[in-house]
């Protein structure tokens, strides 16, 4: 969890190669290596697939580019979703420019549409155990002037039924071909509540977190994390020691409770374009 973020995980793989191969390292190692440290978040096949044509002495310079490609697709992205938002938007997890590239994905998504001059509020959850939300969502919003106010996870019902949220956003690890999205644990439960408010909920989806070769949620891998992520928190324990714990760090929201997947190419919903797509340009 030193490097956290669909993206940033991608790209943090990508230098991590060159870093690899710079020091004379087996590179087929090094890549097999980076790809089994995060099962679900399946931008880190994409980028390490992107890299492996490429020459030795070349993979430096497409990691770099691989990096500005990506701060693009998160402005595009933040664009397209920009008009999608207005008053309340509820978030989960991190998705600004510290799991990214630069910008964000679904936090993009509010940052577009606050440039755009559209008033925007987040809500952000704090997002149990690891707390990216409290530690990341809020710091990213305070630093840039985006009202902010950070609520427990168990708070979110409450909120929607308070008529304060008018749309919930998540980011993504994988969707697969079906729609069905993997993302931080917690996204389901947003979802369902959202549905039953009446409320839009929305996936920010950089194509690189599209699986086509993944027919349905049932075939993503999910991640499981250490037992005390849950037990302790800043080394105080909060829990018995020797309590069993299930501490999934990924969640599956059915295709069917998500209104609109948002690319750096527009909205889409299932069946998603095969393309191929023109650069961003």
């Amino acid at each position: 969890m030193v490097c956290a973020g669909a993206p940033a995980i991608a790209i943090t793989a990508a230098y991590g190669l060159a870093l690899a191969i710079r020091a004379g390292a087996d590179r087929r190692a090094a890549a097999a290596g980076l790809l089994a440290a995060r099962p679900t978040a399946v931008n880190l096949r994409w980028a390490l697939e992107r890299l492996s044509t490429v020459p030795d002495a070349e993979v430096e310079a497409a990691a770099i580019a691989l990096h500005a490609e990506d701060l693009a697709i998160n402005r595009a992205l933040g664009a397209h979703g920009a008009p999608l938002l207005t008053g309340g938007v509820l978030t989960i997890c991190n998705t600004g420019a510290l799991a990214t590239g630069g910008h964000g994905t679904a936090l993009g998504m509010v940052r577009s549409a606050r440039a755009a001059g559209q008033p925007v509020e987040v809500f952000a959850c704090e997002t149990r155990p690891y707390l990216q939300g409290a530690r990341l969502t809020a710091w990213e919003c305070q630093a840039e002037g985006i009202p902010c106010t950070l609520i427990a996870d168990s708070m979110a019902a409450a909120l929607m039924a308070s008529g304060r949220v008018q749309a919930v956003v998540a980011g993504c690890d994988r969707v697969a071909e079906n729609g069905d999205t993997a993302n931080k644990i917690g996204t389901y439960a947003l979802a369902v509540l959202a549905r039953h408010h009446g409320l839009p909920f929305y996936i920010a989806m950089p194509t690189s977190t599209l699986d086509r070769r993944c027919p349905s949620g049932a075939h993503i891998p999910i991640e499981e994390r250490p037992a005390d992520e849950l037990r302790r928190l800043a080394g105080v324990d909060l829990a018995p020691a020797d309590v069993p714990v299930w501490n999934p760090a990924f969640d599956l929201t059915p295709h069917t409770l998500i209104d609109g997947w948002v690319t750096e190419f527009g909205i889409w919903r299932p069946p998603f374009p095969a393309g191929p797509f023109p650069p961003l340009r």
